[in-house]
Formats: C-alpha cells, sequence, structure tokens
C-alpha cells in the first residue's frame, strides 16, 4: 500500500507503524499469590485494555488515545525485555505469537486470536519482605 502514494511524498509512513502484519508477538504478565512460586503455583493474566490478551475476546478499540503501558509492552515483545519500568512492575512474563483465527477456526472455536507460547521473557519474582 506504501508504494502506492509514497512516490507523491503526501505522507509519512511513521516509523514502526508504517507497516501492520497479521501476526505479532504479544507479552502476557502473570502473577501468583504463592509468596515462593513453584512448579505448582498457580498463575493468573493480568488483562490490558489495548492488549490482545484472552483469545476469545473480541478485539478492543481504544480512541483517540493510546494506553502507554499497553503500548510500551509491545516494544517489549520487539526485543527490548531489560527496561527499568518493566523491572518494577514485572511479575512473570510470557511471549506469544498471535495471529486472528481463520474463518473456520473461528467458527470451530469461537476464538478470535490463536496463540502460540514462545517463551519465558522475565521469569518470576520473589516477594520476599
Amino acid at each position: 500500500m506504501n508504494a502506492s502514494f509514497t512516490r507523491y511524498h503526501l505522507v509519512n509512513a511513521y516509523g514502526v507503524l508504517g507497516t501492520v502484519t497479521v501476526r505479532r508477538r504479544e507479552v502476557v504478565v502473570e502473577g501468583t499469590d504463592v509468596r515462593e512460586p513453584d512448579a505448582g503455583a498457580l498463575w493468573r493474566e493480568y488483562d490490558f485494555t489495548g492488549k490482545p490478551g484472552d483469545p476469545m475476546r473480541l478485539p478492543r478499540r481504544v480512541a483517540p488515545c493510546r494506553l502507554r503501558l499497553d503500548w510500551q509492552m509491545w516494544f517489549l515483545a520487539l526485543g527490548s525485555p531489560d527496561t527499568g519500568w518493566f523491572q518494577r512492575m514485572r511479575g512473570c512474563a510470557r511471549v506469544y505469537d498471535y495471529r486472528f483465527t481463520t474463518w473456520t477456526e473461528r467458527k470451530q472455536s469461537g476464538s478470535r486470536w490463536v496463540r502460540t507460547e514462545i517463551g519465558v521473557l522475565v521469569p518470576p519474582v520473589s516477594l520476599r519482605d
């Protein structure tokens, strides 16, 4: 699409937003009530307004504002996990590959997204006294 108007110099692709893909990586932050998490700890995902999250949830549209935390977490999934703000707020963070479901997948499962875990971005943090 950009190639069709670039030659006229009418608009700018605006950096990372110049290209929108059908797949994206997302950070999912999880927390637990267990003080010293082990393999048996129950982890729950935190829900963020501007992020895909639950594959069954309809994608949200939040306008005209941009949700800063959700926006910053998008950059984490692009490869910047060592930022100070995230180190202070984190629990456990996993990275998932998200894509929209096909019509057939949506009909079968009801899901809006298909997500595949890529791995742990940041391991659990212990909340010691």
